[in-house]
């Protein structure tokens, strides 16, 4: 029987007779693993997309990227602060050149800067900046800032965290105090702890800030709201009088977020004037009257669905390149299992290696499709906040903060796994991984602190709890709770393991086990004469409350993706395999919560496990074929082990090569330190 030779057996031949890897060029190692798909990969890269127009842009753009020298990156972690961050600049300029002179439209300029791959100054302006003025400022603002903010003419970030508070927003010590004797706001840092500490592009770039500060009229505070303050000079670039301003220093990871400038901001009576507060929901007088704007000021809550249904959809991404690199490279790397001097047994085909990797790929695609669900819900919160209709605001806001919290902190740990699963090798900056972590992980972090939402969720489930007997109706995401008392006694008539494939199965007994943690959490607070200490006391059981419900939103909305019309041969059963990977993976890592709400019994859990087992193996002769489905050039994925191609080890090897250690045969300080210690010159020292 012929045997087509993978890359590994080349390079073993090659040890004997000098390396030369020439041969491997241009070759698929990865072939023999594309030829097992059961399902159109060309009809699933669509769906991945989210649609044809999506698909044929994101290809377009992600190639023009790839191809053009300026955005090559491969040197990104060997580079130090200040030449990174000149790079960075370079980058920035290029693509925004590129933009103009392609005549981009405002999607493929953002696709363009998406695939560039590098945290920049930009990012906050396009992403923080313009929203804040486009969500707060007044129609007169935005005519005045948004032309100046498009043409980057100025620049922009979004000042709002503090030295001393983040998640508490209504702790910052900023104040903005209005003179009315000038028609002024001073805007001020009164304490230490009051520095803007944080704010991407702020360091070096910005030329203006969005500035978050407590409002003072006539004596009286008023709240923190947003100013629009200029902190650059637009001649010589220089800070204006009364700010210092800086770069808050290096970050975790090498490259990775440091090519971002956070900084720092301190204000010393610096005056603004009046019309520069953004005065969408409420104003300052001429005379320094505080009054609120016939805008409703629920509408703000649409831009926090807005950035945190992107957040979502961000981790889907970042998740699929992870599982992309660890998925490929398993298929490449070959350990133990030789007989008699055979090959050896891929890595992928171990069962330990797919029970921890193939449910981070169905992770990939459930987060995906639930934030395609996300898109949904903030074009209808849109709609009904413009229709006055805030009847589904509080439950979007809830489900959109537990989602932003579920996705990142799976996406973040998912990233560190898929390293550890491609070994030793995993640690190498060329994997790809490291510097994927590390931008990624502050994701936990900003637009609200992972466990911060989650009580925020757990604290709608309470209430909505509490109102069951009232006749108040569940919505949304909620609904569930509306049959709490049928949950409750919901016993599951799974008798076989293939019966867990019913998608009615799987979603009550993930109904059942939310609706129970919710209300267990909710008797126990009802213990409490003081609600408040109730809720701290109980605070990490109802954060595993809500995080139980946001687990059945996944689920559920991949379940109704579903039941959607997809095309393509194998498609759909091939998604049908992945939401069953998802959601049984789930409920044999939370087994005990499932037996303790009685809603399943050990015996079934155990069929559970079975039909997993049964799914990993459907899964198995489809991997590589589901993560080219992500369509990912080989320059975004930025990693050696995840070559499309397959080709790891001539390329590892040849990287290795380019560390700037390599440069010399002898290290520089080695004749100073330690060729004294192998001539034994050094004198001798009383220790």
């Amino acid at each position: 029987m012929l045997i087509k030779k993978n890359t590994f057996e080349l390079l073993r031949e090659n040890k004997t007779r000098g390396i030369s890897f020439s041969d491997m060029e241009g070759v698929d190692h990865l072939a023999h693993e594309r030829n097992k798909a059961g399902f159109d990969v060309e009809h699933m890269k669509i769906v991945w997309a989210g649609s044809r127009h999506a698909f044929d842009l994101s290809d377009r753009i992600s190639r023009l990227v790839a191809s053009d020298p300026v955005f090559r990156k491969d040197d990104r972690t060997m580079l130090g602060r200040k030449e990174l961050f000149k790079n960075t600049l370079r980058k920035a300029a290029h693509a925004w050149k590129r933009i103009n002179d392609l005549r981009l439209t405002e999607e493929e300029g953002y696709k363009l800067r998406f695939f560039v791959d590098q945290p920049a100054f930009t990012d906050l302006h396009w992403g923080m900046f313009v929203p804040a003025i486009k969500g707060s400022g007044t129609d007169e603002q935005q005519q005045k800032w948004l032309p100046l903010a498009y043409k980057m003419q100025i620049i922009g970030c979004y000042a709002q965290t503090e030295l001393g508070h983040g998640s508490n927003v209504q702790g910052l010590e900023t104040t903005a105090t209005f003179d009315p004797a000038t028609n002024e706001f001073v805007i001020h840092s009164p304490t230490l702890t009051s520095s803007k500490w944080w704010p991407g592009g702020l360091g070096k770039i910005s030329t203006h800030a969005v500035v978050y500060a407590r409002l003072i009229t006539n004596g009286q505070e008023h709240g923190v709201h947003g100013f629009i303050v200029q902190l650059r000079s637009l001649d010589d670039h220089s800070p204006l009088p009364g700010v210092t301003v800086g770069d808050i220093g290096m970050k975790f990871g090498s490259g990775a977020y440091n090519s971002m400038d956070n900084g720092v901001l301190r204000f010393d009576n610096v005056r603004i004037p009046r019309n520069q507060m953004l005065m969408r929901f409420s104003q300052v007088t001429r005379e320094g009257k505080f009054v609120h704007s016939s805008v409703p000021r629920q509408l703000v809550y649409g831009t926090m669905v807005y950035v945190r249904k992107t957040i979502v959809s961000d981790a889907s991404t970042a998740l699929s390149r992870a599982v992309c690199i660890a998925t490929r490279y398993s298929a490449v790397r070959r350990q133990f299992g030789s007989q008699n001097g055979g090959i050896e047994t891929q890595v992928i085909d171990y069962k330990t290696q797919q029970a921890r990797l193939f449910p981070l790929l169905a992770s990939a695609y459930a987060f995906r499709f639930v934030g395609e669900w996300l898109n949904w819900l903030y074009t209808d919160v849109t709609q009904r906040l413009q229709a006055n209709d805030y009847s589904t605001l509080a439950e979007a806001h809830a489900c959109t903060a537990g989602l932003k919290s579920l996705t990142t902190s799976v996406t973040a740990d998912g990233i560190e796994e898929c390293r550890k699963l491609c070994g030793g090798h995993g640690y190498l900056n060329s994997s790809g991984l490291p510097e994927l972590f590390a931008v990624y992980v502050p994701a936990c972090t900003y637009e609200g602190d992972n466990y911060v939402l989650l009580l925020q969720v757990a604290r709608h489930l309470m209430k909505t709890v509490s109102q069951l007997g009232s006749g108040n109706k569940p919505s949304g995401t909620t609904a569930y709770l509306g049959q709490v008392k049928q949950l409750l006694q919901y016993r599951s008539d799974v008798q076989k393991a293939e019966d867990w494939l019913e998608p009615n199965a799987v979603l009550k007994a993930f109904e059942a086990r939310a609706a129970w943690l919710s209300v267990a959490c909710a008797e126990n607070l009802s213990k409490f004469t003081n609600p408040e200490e109730g809720f701290q006391a109980l605070s990490a059981d109802l954060a595993e409350v809500a995080v139980a419900h946001c687990q059945l939103i996944v689920v559920s909305k991949f379940l109704e993706k579903l039941q959607q019309d997809i095309p393509g041969k194998g498609v759909k059963q091939q998604l049908q395999v992945l939401c069953g990977v998802y959601a049984l993976f789930l409920l044999h890592k939370h087994l005990g919560d499932f037996l303790s709400a009685g809603c399943i019994t050990p015996k079934q859990g155990s069929l559970a496990n079975e039909q997993l087992r049964s799914l990993y193996s459907q899964v198995r002769p489809n991997a590589i074929a589901l993560v080219d489905a992500f369509n990912y050039t080989d320059h975004y994925l930025g990693s050696v082990l995840g070559r499309y191609d397959g080709n790891v080890y001539p390329k590892l090897y040849e990287e290795a090569w380019k560390d700037p250690l390599n440069e010399s045969i002898v290290p520089d300080g080695f004749h100073e330190y330690v060729q004294p210690i192998l001539k034994q010159q050094l004198r001798n020292a009383r220790l």
